[in-house]
Protein backbone atom coordinates (compact mmCIF):
# COMPACT_ATOMS: atom_id res chain seq x y z
CA UNK A 1 0.00 0.00 0.00
CA UNK A 2 1.01 3.30 -0.69
CA UNK A 3 0.89 6.12 1.37
CA UNK A 4 0.14 9.85 -0.25
CA UNK A 5 0.60 12.54 2.47
CA UNK A 6 -2.29 14.72 2.86
CA UNK A 7 -1.05 17.60 1.41
CA UNK A 8 -0.12 16.14 -1.45
CA UNK A 9 -3.75 15.87 -2.00
CA UNK A 10 -6.34 18.96 -3.86
CA UNK A 11 -9.32 19.54 -2.17
CA UNK A 12 -11.21 18.38 -5.07
CA UNK A 13 -9.40 14.67 -4.26
CA UNK A 14 -9.88 15.16 -0.30
CA UNK A 15 -13.62 15.71 -0.81
CA UNK A 16 -14.15 13.03 -3.63
CA UNK A 17 -12.42 10.12 -1.14
CA UNK A 18 -14.50 11.44 2.11
CA UNK A 19 -17.81 11.39 -0.23
CA UNK A 20 -16.70 7.50 -1.11
CA UNK A 21 -16.11 6.40 2.21
CA UNK A 22 -19.07 7.89 3.43
CA UNK A 23 -21.16 5.83 0.57
CA UNK A 24 -19.81 3.10 0.95
CA UNK A 25 -20.47 3.24 5.28
CA UNK A 26 -24.12 3.87 4.31
CA UNK A 27 -24.43 1.19 2.04
CA UNK A 28 -22.83 -1.37 4.17
CA UNK A 29 -25.37 -0.77 6.88
CA UNK A 30 -28.21 -0.32 4.31
CA UNK A 31 -27.45 -3.97 3.35
CA UNK A 32 -27.11 -5.02 7.07
CA UNK A 33 -30.60 -4.31 7.98
CA UNK A 34 -31.59 -5.29 5.03
CA UNK A 35 -30.69 -8.77 5.78
CA UNK A 36 -31.56 -8.49 9.23
CA UNK A 37 -35.23 -8.01 7.60
CA UNK A 38 -35.12 -10.91 5.45
CA UNK A 39 -34.37 -12.57 8.27
CA UNK A 40 -36.50 -11.48 11.05
CA UNK A 41 -39.74 -12.36 8.37
CA UNK A 42 -38.38 -15.67 7.75
CA UNK A 43 -37.85 -16.63 11.15
CA UNK A 44 -40.96 -14.90 12.63
CA UNK A 45 -44.11 -15.18 10.05
CA UNK A 46 -46.95 -12.80 11.17
CA UNK A 47 -50.67 -14.75 11.43
CA UNK A 48 -53.37 -13.50 9.00
CA UNK A 49 -55.37 -10.48 10.25
CA UNK A 50 -58.48 -11.41 12.08
CA UNK A 51 -62.09 -11.23 10.22
CA UNK A 52 -64.44 -9.47 12.83
CA UNK A 53 -66.33 -10.17 14.68
CA UNK A 54 -64.48 -12.44 17.56
CA UNK A 55 -65.60 -14.47 20.50
CA UNK A 56 -64.74 -13.51 24.12
CA UNK A 57 -62.11 -15.71 25.40
CA UNK A 58 -65.01 -17.34 27.43
CA UNK A 59 -66.74 -17.88 24.26
CA UNK A 60 -64.62 -19.49 23.22
CA UNK A 61 -64.06 -21.63 26.44
CA UNK A 62 -67.23 -22.47 26.01
CA UNK A 63 -67.69 -23.34 22.51
CA UNK A 64 -64.98 -26.14 23.40
CA UNK A 65 -67.40 -28.00 26.15
CA UNK A 66 -69.56 -29.27 23.04
CA UNK A 67 -71.54 -30.76 25.20
CA UNK A 68 -73.19 -29.79 28.55
CA UNK A 69 -76.05 -30.53 30.77
CA UNK A 70 -79.52 -29.27 32.18
CA UNK A 71 -81.00 -30.28 35.41
CA UNK A 72 -84.58 -29.65 34.98
CA UNK A 73 -85.98 -30.49 38.94
CA UNK A 74 -88.26 -28.92 40.84
CA UNK A 75 -92.20 -29.06 41.83
CA UNK A 76 -93.15 -30.04 38.83
CA UNK A 77 -91.07 -33.51 39.04
CA UNK A 78 -93.41 -34.68 41.89
CA UNK A 79 -96.73 -33.19 40.20
CA UNK A 80 -96.19 -34.76 36.67
CA UNK A 81 -96.27 -31.64 35.06
CA UNK A 82 -93.83 -29.79 32.60
CA UNK A 83 -95.33 -25.87 33.60
CA UNK A 84 -96.03 -25.61 36.92
CA UNK A 85 -99.20 -23.12 37.96
CA UNK A 86 -97.46 -21.52 41.19
CA UNK A 87 -100.32 -23.00 43.39
CA UNK A 88 -98.45 -25.93 44.01
CA UNK A 89 -97.75 -26.13 47.89
CA UNK A 90 -94.54 -26.69 48.75
CA UNK A 91 -95.06 -29.64 50.71
CA UNK A 92 -95.26 -31.82 47.74
CA UNK A 93 -91.06 -31.57 47.70
CA UNK A 94 -89.34 -34.00 49.33
CA UNK A 95 -86.30 -35.88 47.59
CA UNK A 96 -86.00 -37.97 50.05
CA UNK A 97 -82.77 -39.61 48.67
CA UNK A 98 -81.44 -36.74 47.06
CA UNK A 99 -78.26 -36.71 46.08
CA UNK A 100 -76.02 -34.44 44.32
CA UNK A 101 -72.68 -36.19 43.59
CA UNK A 102 -75.12 -38.88 42.28
CA UNK A 103 -75.56 -36.08 39.59
CA UNK A 104 -72.35 -35.24 39.39
CA UNK A 105 -71.01 -38.81 39.20
CA UNK A 106 -72.85 -38.96 36.24
CA UNK A 107 -72.11 -35.92 34.34
CA UNK A 108 -68.59 -36.83 35.10
CA UNK A 109 -68.91 -40.62 33.43
CA UNK A 110 -70.23 -38.97 30.36
CA UNK A 111 -67.46 -36.36 30.14
CA UNK A 112 -69.56 -33.30 30.62
CA UNK A 113 -67.95 -29.89 32.16
CA UNK A 114 -70.88 -27.94 33.07
CA UNK A 115 -74.18 -28.79 34.41
CA UNK A 116 -76.90 -26.02 34.58
CA UNK A 117 -80.23 -26.53 37.16
CA UNK A 118 -83.68 -24.99 37.68
CA UNK A 119 -82.68 -23.21 40.67
CA UNK A 120 -86.52 -21.57 39.97
CA UNK A 121 -88.94 -22.74 37.10
CA UNK A 122 -91.80 -20.99 35.75
CA UNK A 123 -93.54 -22.05 39.12
CA UNK A 124 -91.75 -19.91 41.18
CA UNK A 125 -90.71 -22.49 43.74
CA UNK A 126 -86.72 -21.81 44.93
CA UNK A 127 -84.34 -24.83 44.99
CA UNK A 128 -82.44 -22.42 47.56
CA UNK A 129 -83.66 -20.75 50.87
CA UNK A 130 -83.89 -17.05 49.23
CA UNK A 131 -84.70 -14.39 51.60
CA UNK A 132 -87.03 -13.18 49.56
CA UNK A 133 -89.79 -14.91 49.11
CA UNK A 134 -91.18 -18.20 51.34
CA UNK A 135 -91.93 -20.50 48.46
CA UNK A 136 -88.84 -22.74 48.34
CA UNK A 137 -87.15 -25.42 50.09
CA UNK A 138 -87.78 -23.48 53.67
CA UNK A 139 -91.67 -24.49 53.16
CA UNK A 140 -90.99 -28.06 52.46
CA UNK A 141 -90.37 -30.89 54.60
CA UNK A 142 -87.17 -31.52 52.69
CA UNK A 143 -84.44 -31.73 55.48
CA UNK A 144 -86.64 -30.18 58.02
CA UNK A 145 -87.04 -26.83 55.47
CA UNK A 146 -82.93 -26.46 56.15
CA UNK A 147 -81.35 -27.76 53.25
CA UNK A 148 -80.55 -26.02 50.01
CA UNK A 149 -80.15 -27.84 46.99
CA UNK A 150 -78.40 -25.14 44.98
CA UNK A 151 -75.71 -25.49 47.15
CA UNK A 152 -75.22 -29.00 47.41
CA UNK A 153 -75.29 -29.28 43.80
CA UNK A 154 -72.66 -26.24 43.42
CA UNK A 155 -70.43 -27.97 46.07
CA UNK A 156 -70.68 -31.83 43.98
CA UNK A 157 -69.69 -30.43 40.84
CA UNK A 158 -67.21 -28.35 42.08
CA UNK A 159 -65.61 -31.68 43.91
CA UNK A 160 -65.53 -33.23 40.51
CA UNK A 161 -64.12 -30.51 38.47
CA UNK A 162 -67.14 -29.70 36.86
CA UNK A 163 -68.32 -25.89 36.32
CA UNK A 164 -72.03 -24.87 36.96
CA UNK A 165 -74.85 -22.77 35.79
CA UNK A 166 -78.11 -21.63 37.11
CA UNK A 167 -81.66 -21.02 35.38
CA UNK A 168 -83.88 -18.33 37.18
CA UNK A 169 -87.18 -18.49 35.25
CA UNK A 170 -88.03 -15.19 34.14
CA UNK A 171 -91.53 -15.93 34.37
CA UNK A 172 -92.94 -16.47 37.66
CA UNK A 173 -96.24 -18.20 38.22
CA UNK A 174 -96.82 -17.89 42.04
CA UNK A 175 -94.94 -14.30 42.98
CA UNK A 176 -97.93 -11.47 43.04
CA UNK A 177 -95.85 -9.06 42.06
CA UNK A 178 -95.27 -10.53 38.48
CA UNK A 179 -97.36 -8.27 36.27
CA UNK A 180 -96.02 -4.69 38.43
CA UNK A 181 -92.48 -3.77 36.09
CA UNK A 182 -91.02 -2.08 39.35
CA UNK A 183 -91.83 -4.25 42.07
CA UNK A 184 -91.23 -7.50 40.16
CA UNK A 185 -88.11 -6.42 38.23
CA UNK A 186 -86.92 -5.41 41.80
CA UNK A 187 -88.08 -8.73 42.95
CA UNK A 188 -85.70 -10.14 40.31
CA UNK A 189 -82.39 -8.18 40.30
CA UNK A 190 -82.57 -9.13 44.57
CA UNK A 191 -82.61 -12.96 43.68
CA UNK A 192 -79.92 -12.28 41.03
CA UNK A 193 -78.11 -10.67 43.67
CA UNK A 194 -78.72 -13.22 46.31
CA UNK A 195 -77.52 -16.30 43.78
CA UNK A 196 -74.29 -14.66 42.22
CA UNK A 197 -73.28 -13.40 45.90
CA UNK A 198 -73.74 -16.66 47.67
CA UNK A 199 -72.91 -19.31 44.40
CA UNK A 200 -69.54 -18.36 43.01
CA UNK A 201 -68.04 -19.04 39.98
CA UNK A 202 -71.01 -19.50 37.94
CA UNK A 203 -70.13 -19.71 33.96
CA UNK A 204 -73.35 -19.94 32.37
CA UNK A 205 -76.64 -17.85 33.24
CA UNK A 206 -79.49 -18.94 31.94
CA UNK A 207 -82.93 -16.48 30.69
CA UNK A 208 -85.18 -17.28 28.52
CA UNK A 209 -89.08 -15.42 27.21
CA UNK A 210 -90.82 -18.43 27.79
CA UNK A 211 -94.62 -17.77 29.06
CA UNK A 212 -98.20 -19.25 29.03
CA UNK A 213 -100.73 -17.17 26.17
CA UNK A 214 -103.14 -15.72 29.30
CA UNK A 215 -99.71 -14.78 31.49
CA UNK A 216 -100.02 -11.38 32.79
CA UNK A 217 -98.03 -8.46 30.74
CA UNK A 218 -94.87 -7.92 32.01
CA UNK A 219 -92.03 -5.72 30.54
CA UNK A 220 -88.71 -7.44 31.65
CA UNK A 221 -85.24 -5.10 32.70
CA UNK A 222 -83.30 -7.49 30.60
CA UNK A 223 -80.52 -4.81 29.84
CA UNK A 224 -80.39 -3.98 33.80
CA UNK A 225 -80.20 -8.10 34.66
CA UNK A 226 -77.14 -8.26 31.89
CA UNK A 227 -75.15 -5.86 33.67
CA UNK A 228 -76.23 -6.65 37.27
CA UNK A 229 -74.62 -10.55 36.23
CA UNK A 230 -71.34 -8.99 34.31
CA UNK A 231 -70.99 -6.74 37.66
CA UNK A 232 -71.21 -9.65 40.20
CA UNK A 233 -69.36 -12.01 38.13
CA UNK A 234 -67.76 -10.71 35.18
CA UNK A 235 -66.57 -13.99 33.56
CA UNK A 236 -70.27 -15.41 32.92
CA UNK A 237 -71.93 -16.32 29.65
CA UNK A 238 -75.33 -15.04 29.57
CA UNK A 239 -77.77 -17.37 27.31
CA UNK A 240 -80.62 -16.12 26.24
CA UNK A 241 -82.73 -15.50 22.50
CA UNK A 242 -80.37 -12.17 22.21
CA UNK A 243 -76.98 -13.15 24.04
CA UNK A 244 -75.42 -11.26 25.16
CA UNK A 245 -73.04 -14.28 25.24
CA UNK A 246 -74.48 -17.51 23.44
CA UNK A 247 -77.84 -17.62 21.75
CA UNK A 248 -80.80 -19.69 21.71
CA UNK A 249 -80.80 -21.98 18.66
CA UNK A 250 -84.73 -21.27 17.92
CA UNK A 251 -85.78 -24.92 18.64
CA UNK A 252 -85.95 -27.52 20.99
CA UNK A 253 -85.16 -30.26 19.13
CA UNK A 254 -81.22 -29.79 19.49
CA UNK A 255 -80.71 -29.15 15.87
CA UNK A 256 -79.07 -26.56 14.19
CA UNK A 257 -79.79 -24.74 10.66
CA UNK A 258 -77.22 -27.00 8.18
CA UNK A 259 -75.89 -23.39 7.58
CA UNK A 260 -75.21 -21.83 11.23
CA UNK A 261 -72.64 -18.66 11.82
CA UNK A 262 -71.66 -17.21 14.98
CA UNK A 263 -72.66 -13.99 14.19
CA UNK A 264 -75.83 -12.35 14.81
CA UNK A 265 -76.70 -8.87 14.43
CA UNK A 266 -78.13 -8.32 18.32
CA UNK A 267 -80.26 -5.38 17.31
CA UNK A 268 -82.48 -7.80 15.14
CA UNK A 269 -83.25 -9.86 18.00
CA UNK A 270 -86.07 -9.54 20.92
CA UNK A 271 -86.14 -11.94 23.69
CA UNK A 272 -89.53 -13.87 23.50
CA UNK A 273 -90.00 -13.20 19.90
CA UNK A 274 -92.10 -15.49 17.97
CA UNK A 275 -90.44 -14.39 14.43
CA UNK A 276 -87.05 -14.88 14.93
CA UNK A 277 -86.53 -18.86 15.18
CA UNK A 278 -85.26 -19.16 11.89
CA UNK A 279 -82.86 -16.14 11.96
CA UNK A 280 -81.31 -17.56 15.65
CA UNK A 281 -80.92 -21.15 13.79
CA UNK A 282 -78.90 -20.24 10.93
CA UNK A 283 -77.19 -16.96 12.24
CA UNK A 284 -75.93 -13.94 10.01
CA UNK A 285 -73.23 -14.09 7.55
CA UNK A 286 -73.38 -10.48 8.03
CA UNK A 287 -73.69 -10.45 11.73
CA UNK A 288 -71.69 -7.33 14.00
CA UNK A 289 -71.89 -9.82 17.06
CA UNK A 290 -70.34 -12.95 18.13
CA UNK A 291 -73.03 -15.32 19.10
CA UNK A 292 -72.91 -19.19 19.43
CA UNK A 293 -76.00 -20.85 19.38
CA UNK A 294 -77.20 -23.30 21.40
CA UNK A 295 -79.12 -26.61 20.99
CA UNK A 296 -80.97 -27.25 23.85
CA UNK A 297 -82.98 -30.72 23.99
CA UNK A 298 -83.61 -33.31 26.71
CA UNK A 299 -82.91 -36.99 27.20
CA UNK A 300 -86.67 -37.84 27.50
CA UNK A 301 -89.41 -36.32 26.04
CA UNK A 302 -90.11 -34.09 28.79
CA UNK A 303 -87.77 -31.69 30.61
CA UNK A 304 -89.16 -32.90 33.82
CA UNK A 305 -89.14 -36.57 35.00
CA UNK A 306 -92.44 -38.31 34.32
CA UNK A 307 -92.24 -42.14 35.44
CA UNK A 308 -94.34 -42.93 31.69
CA UNK A 309 -91.02 -41.96 30.04
CA UNK A 310 -87.63 -43.46 28.84
CA UNK A 311 -84.17 -42.10 27.59
CA UNK A 312 -84.01 -41.40 23.77
CA UNK A 313 -82.66 -44.49 21.50
CA UNK A 314 -78.38 -44.16 21.27
CA UNK A 315 -78.81 -43.22 17.69
CA UNK A 316 -81.00 -40.45 18.54
CA UNK A 317 -78.84 -38.78 20.81
CA UNK A 318 -75.84 -39.41 18.02
CA UNK A 319 -78.46 -37.42 15.21
CA UNK A 320 -78.98 -34.91 17.68
CA UNK A 321 -74.81 -34.60 18.23
CA UNK A 322 -74.07 -34.93 14.29
CA UNK A 323 -77.03 -31.82 13.94
CA UNK A 324 -75.43 -29.52 16.60
CA UNK A 325 -72.10 -30.30 18.13
CA UNK A 326 -71.17 -31.12 14.11
CA UNK A 327 -73.10 -27.64 13.12
CA UNK A 328 -70.93 -25.29 14.87
CA UNK A 329 -73.06 -25.43 17.94
CA UNK A 330 -73.14 -26.74 21.66
CA UNK A 331 -75.33 -29.04 22.96
CA UNK A 332 -77.68 -28.40 26.07
CA UNK A 333 -78.67 -32.33 27.31
CA UNK A 334 -81.34 -32.42 29.64
CA UNK A 335 -80.92 -35.12 32.10
CA UNK A 336 -83.50 -34.72 34.79
CA UNK A 337 -83.30 -36.52 38.11
CA UNK A 338 -86.61 -37.87 39.86
CA UNK A 339 -88.56 -37.69 43.10
CA UNK A 340 -85.96 -39.62 44.47
CA UNK A 341 -83.34 -36.87 43.63
CA UNK A 342 -81.40 -39.17 41.97
CA UNK A 343 -80.29 -39.14 38.24
CA UNK A 344 -82.65 -42.90 36.54
CA UNK A 345 -79.93 -45.48 36.21
CA UNK A 346 -81.72 -45.96 32.72
CA UNK A 347 -80.51 -42.17 31.87
CA UNK A 348 -76.96 -42.40 33.04
CA UNK A 349 -76.43 -45.67 31.48
CA UNK A 350 -77.61 -44.35 27.86
CA UNK A 351 -75.39 -41.00 28.63
CA UNK A 352 -72.23 -43.76 29.24
CA UNK A 353 -73.01 -45.46 25.75
CA UNK A 354 -73.57 -41.69 24.42
CA UNK A 355 -69.90 -40.61 25.20
CA UNK A 356 -68.44 -44.10 24.26
CA UNK A 357 -70.07 -43.67 21.01
CA UNK A 358 -68.64 -40.73 20.57
CA UNK A 359 -64.96 -41.94 21.89
CA UNK A 360 -65.37 -45.18 19.34
CA UNK A 361 -65.77 -42.53 16.66
CA UNK A 362 -63.33 -40.44 17.02
CA UNK A 363 -61.02 -41.39 18.69
CA UNK A 364 -58.59 -42.56 15.76
CA UNK A 365 -58.24 -39.98 12.78
CA UNK A 366 -57.31 -41.83 9.47
CA UNK A 367 -55.74 -38.38 8.21
CA UNK A 368 -53.26 -38.96 10.68
CA UNK A 369 -51.90 -41.34 8.46
CA UNK A 370 -52.24 -39.97 4.83
CA UNK A 371 -50.06 -37.23 3.01
CA UNK A 372 -51.87 -34.36 2.63
CA UNK A 373 -51.29 -31.44 0.19
CA UNK A 374 -52.58 -27.81 0.47
CA UNK A 375 -53.41 -25.59 -2.61
CA UNK A 376 -50.68 -22.83 -1.22
CA UNK A 377 -49.18 -22.14 2.34
CA UNK A 378 -48.69 -19.08 4.13
CA UNK A 379 -45.17 -19.32 5.82
CA UNK A 380 -45.41 -21.08 9.24
CA UNK A 381 -49.00 -21.92 8.73
CA UNK A 382 -48.35 -25.12 7.33
CA UNK A 383 -50.63 -28.30 6.53
CA UNK A 384 -49.29 -30.34 9.39
CA UNK A 385 -51.20 -27.73 12.01
CA UNK A 386 -54.60 -29.42 10.63
CA UNK A 387 -53.16 -32.48 12.13
CA UNK A 388 -51.94 -31.17 16.05
CA UNK A 389 -53.57 -31.40 19.20
CA UNK A 390 -54.80 -27.49 18.87
CA UNK A 391 -57.92 -27.26 17.43
CA UNK A 392 -58.42 -23.33 18.55
CA UNK A 393 -54.73 -21.54 17.79
CA UNK A 394 -52.40 -23.77 15.23
CA UNK A 395 -54.01 -23.88 11.51
CA UNK A 396 -52.97 -24.02 7.78
CA UNK A 397 -53.08 -20.60 6.53
CA UNK A 398 -53.06 -20.51 2.42
CA UNK A 399 -51.04 -17.59 0.85
CA UNK A 400 -52.52 -14.27 0.24
CA UNK A 401 -51.21 -14.03 -2.86
CA UNK A 402 -52.07 -16.71 -4.86
CA UNK A 403 -54.31 -14.95 -7.24
CA UNK A 404 -57.79 -15.36 -5.78
CA UNK A 405 -57.73 -19.32 -6.97
CA UNK A 406 -60.12 -21.41 -4.64
CA UNK A 407 -58.19 -23.03 -2.19
CA UNK A 408 -57.76 -26.81 -1.18
CA UNK A 409 -56.85 -29.52 1.08
CA UNK A 410 -56.26 -33.09 -0.17
CA UNK A 411 -55.49 -36.27 1.87
CA UNK A 412 -53.59 -38.99 0.54
CA UNK A 413 -53.91 -42.30 1.38
CA UNK A 414 -50.18 -43.60 1.78
CA UNK A 415 -50.72 -47.60 0.97
CA UNK A 416 -54.15 -49.11 1.15
CA UNK A 417 -56.84 -47.19 0.28
CA UNK A 418 -59.49 -45.72 3.15
CA UNK A 419 -62.53 -46.38 4.63
CA UNK A 420 -64.42 -43.72 6.62
CA UNK A 421 -67.98 -42.31 6.48
CA UNK A 422 -67.50 -39.27 8.64
CA UNK A 423 -65.56 -35.98 7.39
CA UNK A 424 -64.59 -33.32 10.14
CA UNK A 425 -63.26 -29.64 9.24
CA UNK A 426 -62.82 -27.11 11.92
CA UNK A 427 -62.08 -23.66 11.65
CA UNK A 428 -59.49 -21.24 13.76
CA UNK A 429 -62.85 -19.15 14.94
CA UNK A 430 -59.96 -17.57 17.37
CA UNK A 431 -59.42 -15.10 14.00
CA UNK A 432 -62.98 -15.01 12.93
CA UNK A 433 -65.64 -17.49 11.50
CA UNK A 434 -65.32 -17.10 7.88
CA UNK A 435 -66.30 -20.00 5.45
CA UNK A 436 -69.25 -19.45 3.29
CA UNK A 437 -69.74 -22.32 0.93
CA UNK A 438 -67.18 -25.96 0.44
CA UNK A 439 -67.37 -29.01 -1.28
CA UNK A 440 -65.62 -32.59 -0.36
CA UNK A 441 -64.61 -35.20 -3.53
CA UNK A 442 -63.42 -38.52 -3.22
CA UNK A 443 -61.25 -39.50 -6.11
CA UNK A 444 -62.53 -36.86 -8.13
CA UNK A 445 -65.99 -37.17 -7.42
CA UNK A 446 -68.29 -34.76 -5.79
CA UNK A 447 -69.51 -36.64 -2.38
CA UNK A 448 -70.96 -33.33 -0.53
CA UNK A 449 -71.52 -29.46 -0.77
CA UNK A 450 -71.87 -27.63 2.02
CA UNK A 451 -72.01 -23.89 3.56
CA UNK A 452 -70.64 -23.02 7.16
CA UNK A 453 -68.37 -24.96 9.25
CA UNK A 454 -67.46 -22.73 12.18
CA UNK A 455 -65.38 -24.58 15.31
CA UNK A 456 -66.72 -27.69 14.18
CA UNK A 457 -68.19 -29.56 10.93
CA UNK A 458 -69.21 -32.98 10.55
CA UNK A 459 -70.51 -34.63 7.26
CA UNK A 460 -71.71 -38.26 7.42
CA UNK A 461 -71.33 -39.72 4.66
CA UNK A 462 -74.94 -41.52 2.81
CA UNK A 463 -74.64 -45.15 2.47
CA UNK A 464 -72.90 -45.79 5.41
CA UNK A 465 -69.66 -46.05 4.69
CA UNK A 466 -67.11 -44.65 1.87
CA UNK A 467 -63.50 -46.33 0.00
CA UNK A 468 -61.04 -43.61 -1.90
CA UNK A 469 -57.55 -42.52 -1.92
CA UNK A 470 -57.55 -38.83 -2.34
CA UNK A 471 -60.07 -36.57 -0.24
CA UNK A 472 -59.85 -33.30 -1.20
CA UNK A 473 -61.57 -30.28 0.38
CA UNK A 474 -62.01 -27.28 -1.64
CA UNK A 475 -62.73 -23.90 0.27
CA UNK A 476 -65.38 -22.13 -2.71
CA UNK A 477 -66.27 -18.92 -1.29
CA UNK A 478 -64.98 -17.31 2.23
CA UNK A 479 -64.80 -14.04 4.27
CA UNK A 480 -61.00 -13.70 3.61
CA UNK A 481 -58.43 -16.68 3.53
CA UNK A 482 -59.93 -19.92 5.38
CA UNK A 483 -57.97 -20.91 8.59
CA UNK A 484 -58.79 -24.68 8.88
CA UNK A 485 -57.56 -25.68 12.33
CA UNK A 486 -58.26 -29.36 11.77
CA UNK A 487 -59.32 -31.98 9.89
CA UNK A 488 -60.69 -35.48 10.31
CA UNK A 489 -61.76 -38.64 8.37
CA UNK A 490 -63.31 -41.02 11.18
CA UNK A 491 -65.29 -43.98 11.09
CA UNK A 492 -68.68 -44.20 13.07
CA UNK A 493 -70.11 -47.95 13.05
CA UNK A 494 -73.55 -46.90 14.29
CA UNK A 495 -73.90 -45.14 11.30
CA UNK A 496 -76.52 -47.01 8.89
CA UNK A 497 -75.55 -49.92 11.02
CA UNK A 498 -76.66 -53.46 10.24
CA UNK A 499 -77.68 -54.13 13.51
CA UNK A 500 -79.99 -52.12 15.86
CA UNK A 501 -79.04 -49.59 18.33
CA UNK A 502 -81.50 -49.26 21.00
Amino acid sequence: MILVPLGALDNKSIMGRLWCSSFMIILLLLLQQLRLCVSWSEETPTPPLPILPLPSYSQLKWQQREIIMFLHFGVNTFTDNEWGTGQESPAIFNPTGLNTTQWATVAADAGISLMILTAKHHDGFCLWPSKYTHHSVISSPWQGGKGDVLKDFVNAATAQGIDVGIYLSPWDRHDPRYGNDLLYNQYYLAQLQELLHKYQNVREIWFDGAKGANAKNMSYYFSDWFSMVKALQSSINIFSDAGPDVRWVGDESGSAGDTCWSTVNRTSLSIGASNITQYLNTGDPKGTDWLPAECDVSIRDGWFWHKSQTPKKLSELLDIYYNSVGRNCVLLLNVPPNTTGLIPHSDAQRLKEFKSAIDTIFHENLAEDCFIKVSSQRGGFGAENMLDSDHMWSYWAPSDNDGGKDHWVEIWAKDEGLRFNVIRIQEAIGLGQRIKRHEIYVDGKLMIKGTTVGYKRLHRADGGEVHGRVVRIRIIKARGVPLLSSIGLHFDPFWHSKFTVN
